[in-house]
This record gives C-alpha cells, sequence and structure tokens, in this order.
C-alpha cells in the first residue's frame, strides 16, 4: 500500500498552524496574533469513560410511501441542533452541532427493500463557530453563514434524496428524503454535505451511522446486539478549554487549508474511552469519519482479526489482518475474538496512538455465534462489459510555495457543464489518473462499484505531453477490497481503475474526494445518469 509523505506527517504541520494564526472569529479570520494553545491529549488520563454507543433512531410513526400512496413506512425526525458534550472525564463540555441531540447522531437502522422516510430539520444557529473562507465558490459572503443538507454515504436514492451540496437549507427550514433501501446489508455513514462548508459542518459533528440488514447477513449468525459495536472514527484539535478548533491559513482572505490533521481521535465521540467486553467474538462497524486522516489500526498485543466486509457490504470471505488501513468514507466491517484473552487488556491503535482499550472479563461465556468461511458472492463486473472508459485526472492548482490554492477533477470547476453522462444499466470504467503527491479518497454517489487495478505511470510525460507511459505493473485490489465499494484510495503516480453499473435511478449525482477539504475546494463534480445516450456523442 503506498501511503504519501502527508499521510505520514498528518499532524504536526496543521498543529503548527493552529499555533501560529490563533483563534477565529465569525467571520472566519484570524481575530489576532494571539496564540491559541492547542490541548495535548497526552496529558490527559486515558481510559477513564466508557465507550459511548450511539442509540438506534426511534421513528416517529408511519407516512406514505413517494412511491406508492398505499404503503406506510417508517418515518423519522433528525433535528440538527447545537449542544455540549464531554469527549473525557478532565475537560469541560465542548461545543459542537449534531443530530438529534447527540454527537454522533443516532444509529439508523433498517432491512433491504423496507423503504423509510427521514426528515432532516435544521435547527442550528444562525451564526457558524467555525471559520468560514469566502473565497470558496459556495461559501460567498452573501451567502447564509450556516446552511445544511444530509447525505447516506453509500445510499442508493433518488436524486432528489442524495443530498445535492446546493440544495442546503437554512435555520428554521428542513427537507424530506426517501430511502428506498434497495441494496445489500451494510453499513452506510450520514453527514452534512453542503457546498463549500461541508469540512466546516462535519467537523462540528454532523455525523452517525446508518445501518441496512437482509436475510443473507442474518443466516450468517454473525455477533449481533450488544456484541455489535459502531466505531465512528474522526480526529480534532482542541484548545486548552476543551472547545474545538479549526486552523487556518496565513492568508486573512484565504483561510481554507488543504487537510486538516489533528491530535487527537475521538471514537463515538469520546477521547480514548474503554469498553467491557466478553471472552468471546465482537462485531465491530468501523467508520472513518474524520476531515482527512487515513486511519492505520491495529491490536496492541499484535493480535490478528478477521475483515468479512468493506463500504458496500460483505466480502466474498473473511480477510485475516492485523493493520486496517482506513481512508475517509470508507468503512470496514470486522470481527474480534476474545475468547483467549479472558482477564487482560487490549488496545486498539492509530499508528503508535491508543485509541480504545478492551477489558475482557474473565467470566465464562457461551458464544453461539460463527464467523463462516463464505460471506456473500461478489460477482466480478467484466471489463468486456464495459461500453464506456473514461480518463479522469486529479489535479492541484498550486501556489508559489508549496501548497495547493485549490484542486480539480480534470482541469474542470464544480459550476463547468456536466462532463460525465453514464446511461442508466450500462457498465463503466474510469480511470483515475493522479497527477498530485497526495492520496485521495474518491467516492461515487449512487452506485457501487469493484478496483480492477491500480498502476504506476510516468507522471511528467502525461503532464507535459498527455502521453500514458506505464512504469510499472498493474497491482490488483487488496484482499480486503475485493467486494463492492463506493470509496477507494487513489495513491499519487498511479491510476487506479474502477468499474461500475450505474443502476438504480437518473438524475444528477456527484463524485468527489473525500478529503473534505478538498471536496470544498474545487474537487468534486457533478454527473448526470441518462436514460439514453445525447445525440451527437458517444
Amino acid at each position: 500500500m503506498i501511503i504519501t509523505r502527508r499521510r505520514f506527517l498528518q499532524t504536526s504541520s496543521l498543529v503548527a498552524s493552529a499555533l501560529a494564526f490563533g483563534s477565529v472569529g465569525r467571520a472566519g479570520l484570524p481575530r489576532t496574533a494571539r496564540e491559541v494553545a492547542v490541548l495535548d491529549p497526552k496529558n490527559l488520563k486515558p481510559f477513564v469513560d466508557p465507550l459511548p454507543i450511539p442509540a438506534i433512531a426511534r421513528n416517529a410513526g408511519l407516512r406514505a410511501s413517494p412511491t406508492n400512496a398505499a404503503l406506510q413506512i417508517p418515518y423519522y425526525r433528525m433535528e440538527m441542533r447545537a449542544l455540549e458534550t464531554q469527549v473525557h472525564r478532565d475537560l469541560k463540555p465542548t461545543h459542537c452541532w449534531g443530530y438529534a441531540g447527540s454527537m454522533p447522531g443516532p444509529t439508523i437502522e433498517t432491512r433491504s427493500g423496507e423503504g423509510l422516510l427521514v426528515d432532516w430539520i435544521n435547527n442550528l444557529p444562525q451564526q457558524h463557530f467555525l471559520p468560514i473562507d469566502h473565497s470558496i465558490h459556495g461559501a460567498e459572503a452573501e451567502l447564509p453563514e450556516v446552511r445544511t443538507v444530509a447525505h447516506v454515504h453509500g445510499a442508493r436514492v433518488p436524486p432528489e434524496s442524495d443530498g445535492y451540496p446546493e440544495l442546503w437549507f437554512t435555520p428554521g427550514k428542513s427537507a424530506l428524503y426517501h430511502y428506498p433501501n434497495g441494496q445489500d446489508a451494510t453499513a452506510l455513514w450520514y453527514h452534512d454535505h453542503a457546498l463549500g462548508i461541508n469540512r466546516l459542518n462535519v467537523y462540528a459533528g454532523l455525523f452517525g451511522a446508518f445501518l441496512i440488514r437482509d436475510a443473507v447477513e442474518d443466516a450468517l449468525n454473525l455477533p449481533r446486539d450488544q456484541y455489535e459495536i459502531p466505531l465512528l472514527l474522526c480526529d480534532r484539535l482542541f484548545d486548552q478549554n476543551g472547545q474545538l478548533h479549526y486552523p487556518v491559513s496565513a492568508n486573512a482572505k484565504s483561510p481554507w487549508i488543504p487537510e486538516l490533521f489533528a491530535n487527537a481521535t475521538l471514537v463515538n465521540g469520546k477521547l480514548f474511552p474503554y469498553h467491557n467486553v466478553e471472552p468471546r467474538k465482537y462485531r465491530l462497524r468501523v467508520v472513518n469519519c474524520a476531515n482527512a486522516r487515513y486511519f492505520h489500526l491495529s491490536l496492541d498485543n499484535g493480535q490478528p482479526f478477521q475483515q468479512i466486509g468493506c463500504d458496500q457490504g460483505l466480502l466474498p470471505a473473511p480477510v485475516t489482518l492485523k493493520l486496517l488501513s482506513l481512508a475517509p468514507g470508507e468503512r470496514a466491517d470486522i470481527i474480534i475474538d476474545f475468547s483467549s484473552n479472558a482477564g487482560t487488556q487490549i488496545v486498539l491503535k492509530n499508528d503508535v496512538l491508543p485509541l480504545l482499550q478492551f477489558r475482557v472479563s474473565k467470566a465464562a461465556v457461551k458464544d453461539t455465534s460463527v464467523l463462516p468461511a463464505a460471506l456473500r458472492a461478489v460477482p466480478k463486473l467484466l471489463e468486456s462489459a464495459s461500453v464506456k472508459t473514461r480518463d479522469l485526472t486529479l489535479e492541484e492548482v498550486d501556489d508559489l510555495v508549496s501548497d495547493p490554492v485549490s484542486l480539480s477533477l480534470n482541469s474542470k470547476h464544480w459550476c463547468m457543464p456536466v462532463t460525465e453522462d453514464p446511461v442508466i444499466d450500462t457498465i463503466e470504467t474510469w480511470n483515475m489518473i493522479n497527477l498530485t503527491d497526495d492520496s485521495h479518497a474518491m467516492h461515487l454517489h449512487l452506485v457501487r462499484f469493484q478496483i480492477l487495478d491500480r498502476r504506476r505511470f510516468d507522471t511528467f510525460l502525461y503532464q507535459t505531453k498527455k502521453i500514458m507511459r506505464y512504469t510499472g505493473a498493474a497491482i490488483p485490489p487488496e484482499a480486503n477490497e475485493a467486494g463492492w465499494k463506493d470509496t477507494v484510495r487513489a495513491d499519487p503516480g498511479m491510476v487506479t481503475r474502477i468499474i461500475a453499473k450505474f443502476e438504480g435511478y437518473t438524475g444528477r449525482y456527484v463524485w468527489h474526494c473525500h478529503i473534505l477539504e478538498h471536496e470544498d475546494n474545487e474537487m468534486m463534480r457533478p454527473f448526470n445518469v441518462i436514460a439514453a445516450p445525447i445525440a451527437g456523442t458517444t
């Protein structure tokens, strides 16, 4: 696996910028040259708070389905509002935003093929508490400071319920979305997707889990109920008073930073929590909710674990790992067997840093769950069935120093005409040509896809003459990527090839980098799924 320079040096540079550039005012620009002392979480005692388990969202009754008035389906109210949460026993409550009174929000749980309605209600304050960059397209100063729109990441939904970035709404407004859930069992997640300020809204706390179940999963007898635990991971910076800090650049007219890497990692909204477990198998539904951080997860005793699913559902068979890497937006479904660890304590780490302590009891238990040798068939999409191959570049627009001032896809801005127009129910191959020095977490809305391969190429030759010359052999996806995906790691200097069937709905969706700072600054493009080829095109 290739991880770039930025991915290894994820903390130091932006912690330094937080110290250097001070706090921010309502306008999103530095208030003064006063330094902000960023909290060092290593000075806090670890493992003093129990791991919070997000509540399961309760519906507020039934309403008629938008597609069948005779069918009554569950209706949920998900109110966004400001709140305070204590991320560590020894810190003051942190001001943040959340859904339905918590950060992360409650878990929405449903079954495949059983639709539901969610009323996303914006009851947030009129002013943002994080720094808005008004030079970014979609975040202009004349727009309301607080704007939200919810997207269920990985959901197959009609376009009007997908959370299109321009369909934001302001405090006092709401949007009713329909989720048909016509897809396999998997772990999705919901989060804000407002154009130009998505990174700030998610950082403020607007995210939560969305689980879909089905009969295939039920029949496997995997660990369930209290033995199935969602783990939503995100990194944050805090000041000495335990309040969220989002650093800004040295340019007061353009405070946007290329990536946000922080020194404190929250697990379900807590810093260094612990969880009491029994000596038996547990199923962990891990979601990378960070703005930009790639997590590299392992157990401190070196114990292996099994990954049974990725973004869009179960893998064909379990994959044994000692290290799990997750890009922003990716999910992993893993099984840890604590049966040989009775009476011990095991720590889940990110690189060398502790995240979560498991305290294994000595109690004798009967574990009737199983880890099957086979999970779910994943039929391969054949390249021969692909009707179109698209070459799509990932690019940075650099300044004269080192960091990009913006990013782009295929040298296009968000507001330019749509150039990707797949026909409904056809298969396409997308070649993501990474011309940057960064790994990008590329996400397509609506569809699930499969990774074909990654291959190194001569970037200078391509940039100067648009000639593709490969300099290495094609590398197939890793075993734990060999399932259905919706987010893929596109490494620098490589062509990452994916193949997808554009099925479900026609209409306008988006594809983008899931590093939220990139997505907010032009590394996002719309695409149209159309009913038939546009006349005059091929």
